[in-house]
């Protein structure tokens, strides 16, 4: 299962947002059945950062979800930015996830 998600940092919050998104990185990547975890931001507008992530299946997504860092995030995400994430299914791709 494939997750982009978008997030707008509240105006002077940038660099704590940042900073709780890095956090998740590591340990993220080392989750069974993670393929992919990257954090993007965008260039012409430092307030919004892309979260780009990939897991092998749903019950990989579960345990994800389930963490004490995924936890930790989801109790602080909301007062540090606006969020939009999309799951997202193959249509055409170069490699299968």
């Amino acid at each position: 299962m494939k997750t982009v998600a978008l997030f707008v940092a509240q105006e002077g919050r940038e660099a704590e947002l940042e900073d709780l998104l890095r956090a998740m990185v590591t340990p993220s990547r080392g989750e069974a059945g993670n393929l992919r975890y990257d954090l993007w931001r965008e260039a012409a507008e430092p307030r919004r950062f892309v979260l780009d992530e990939l897991y092998v299946d749903e019950q990989a997504v579960a345990a994800h979800r389930a963490s004490p860092h995924f936890q930790s995030y989801t109790a602080r995400v909301g007062e540090l930015a606006s969020r939009t994430a999309l799951l997202v299914t193959p249509v055409d791709i170069l490699t299968p996830p």
